[in-house]
């Protein structure tokens, strides 16, 4: 039987720019192809079909930093086999983040954080199944479809507004969100303020 494979567009080691581990090394595998097609997305290279790598190939990759921190994210990685890709990676020993926009119901019981982002649709199981809860915020945003969030917070989950494109006025729309919701917490892409991938 050949070994699991996966579309893949890119694997790279940085910092968590994002939520609760901001400024943790992590290895990101970021996982090609999402449906949704969000028109404010800043990862739409990944909707690309990538390059096809099996299980040995992508720990290959992983060998190569000193991290044993992964993150997959996409493009949208619960379109592919998300459940065997965390399996995979947690024989091999890593700690295992999940960043998804929740609209597909898997298995990510095996990861060690997963973050929900939901954007169109979203799964209510995923929803449950959240460490974070992160919500992308603009000028546009209906404050009723951020208040919707509120009843899945609980000691596990925690929801995060995040500033769309790190945007002034949409972090003093976030600022006056949590001031209003003590429980939300602030997320600002600290990647993009440093200037790194």
């Amino acid at each position: 039987m050949p070994p699991l494979s996966w579309n893949v567009s890119e694997v790279f080691y940085s910092v968590q720019g994002e939520g609760r581990h901001t400024g943790m090394p992590a290895v990101f595998l970021r996982l090609s192809g999402c449906s949704m097609g969000c028109d404010f997305c800043d990862t739409k290279y990944a909707f690309a079909p990538g390059t096809q790598l099996n299980s040995l190939q992508i720990l290959v990759e992983l060998a190569k930093y000193p991290c044993k921190t992964v993150v997959i994210t996409g493009g949208e990685p619960a379109e592919q086999d998300l459940p065997g890709l965390i399996a995979v990676l947690k024989s091999a020993g890593h700690s295992v983040h999940i960043e998804t926009n929740g609209a597909h119901d898997c298995d990510v019981s095996q990861a060690d954080f997963v973050c929900v982002s939901p954007k169109k649709t979203v799964s209510q199981n995923m929803l449950q199944k959240a460490d974070v809860i992160k919500l992308v915020i603009s000028q546009n945003t209906d404050l009723k479809d951020v208040e919707k969030y509120y009843p899945y917070e609980n000691e596990k989950t925690t929801l995060y507004l995040q500033p769309q494109d790190n945007l002034q006025e949409n972090i003093e729309r976030c600022l006056q969100l949590v001031k209003q919701h003590p429980s939300a917490r602030l997320s600002v892409q600290l990647h993009k303020l440093l200037n790194v991938k």
